[in-house]
């Protein structure tokens, strides 16, 4: 399968290209950044990396740095309450049900701001949690890549990592639950739609290891989807442009019990069928992600704090 990867090469420079399942990687002519890449429409993207898939490899991938899959001024956004198991661990949680029960059924989705560019991480790389949350979730999620005419053109596996207990002591402390270094994480590697097709029935897994062990394991599909990915996407685009296209994270169907809550040293790893995979350690606080910006100056920084 063919996945559109940013990478930094072994001077440095970071660039745009083609991964495929031997290891090659083919880079784009023009050393586009994803965010021009989401200039086009999805048919000249698409003919763009079928060009690019006929040319000669560039590098091998295990000579090059894969980095997550955002640059410029692409935004990642979030849906919640988008599956029947996430309104009822929001109801279960919060002390203002009322307003879960009421989004599910709305019209209007609940869409929310969750990361700049520079703060996501992706495979390998660290995911964290609030040192101020006794009670915190990872939320796996298939990811919609948009381009700025607000087509989809890729799908990345994502995991919307959020403080329970912060945002169900107050639902307007939702920022603060899910927007911090360490709560973004998407996998390296974009799918082209055109590879995936109907995305209606992906089935996504989540285990959180411990200890070497399995602590937590369960497994949904999209097809208990409560809204369209379509649907989202119209709401998102109607109040702002994104010129350099957008990552949309469509919720969650798994939320565990009230009485698990991931713990330092924890591996989340999270595989969405015909998409990828998603694996990340966690950490405690703030400052397990300071190296984010230190990166910005050198990407190579960022392999001193993967796994793997």
């Amino acid at each position: 399968m063919t996945r559109i990867v940013r990478f930094a090469d072994t001077t440095g420079a970071v660039r745009t290209g083609l991964a495929d399942d031997a290891g090659a990687i083919r880079a784009f002519p023009g050393a586009p950044r994803l965010a021009d890449l989401l200039h086009r429409t999805a048919d000249e993207l698409r003919a763009l990396t079928e060009e690019t898939a006929a040319r000669e490899p560039d590098a091998a991938e295990s000579d090059v740095l894969l980095l997550p899959p955002a640059d410029g001024l692409t935004e990642v956004w979030a849906a919640g309450v988008t599956y029947e198991r996430s309104r009822e661990a929001r109801i279960a949680e919060s002390t203002e049900q009322s307003v879960y029960e009421r989004i599910y059924d709305a019209e209007r989705p609940e869409l929310f701001f969750k990361s700049v560019p520079w703060r996501v991480v992706t495979d390998g790389e660290p995911i964290a949690v609030r040192d101020d949350s006794p009670l915190n979730v990872p939320e796996p999620e298939l990811a919609l890549v948009l381009n700025r005419h607000a087509e989809t053109v890729g799908y990345l596996v994502a995991d919307d990592v959020s403080s329970r207990s912060i945002e169900g002591e107050n639902p307007l402390y939702l920022p603060q639950a899910k927007i911090y270094a360490g709560s973004t994480a998407l996998s390296a590697g974009i799918v082209p739609a055109w590879e995936i097709g109907d995305p209606s029935a992906l089935k996504i897994t989540m285990t959180v290891h411990r200890g070497g062990a399995p602590a937590y394991e369960a497994t949904t599909s999209t097809a208990a989807f409560h809204r369209t990915p379509q649907d989202l996407v119209r709401h998102l685009f109607h109040g702002q442009p994104f010129p350099d296209g957008a990552v949309l994270s469509t919720g969650t169907g798994i939320v565990p019990e009230l009485d698990f809550t991931l713990a330092d040293g924890d591996v989340v790893e999270i595989v969405i069928d015909g998409v990828g995979r998603l694996a990340n350690p966690v950490r405690t606080g703030r400052t397990a992600l300071d190296w984010l910006a230190e990166s910005l100056g050198d990407p190579w920084i960022r392999r001193a704090h993967r796994s793997g």
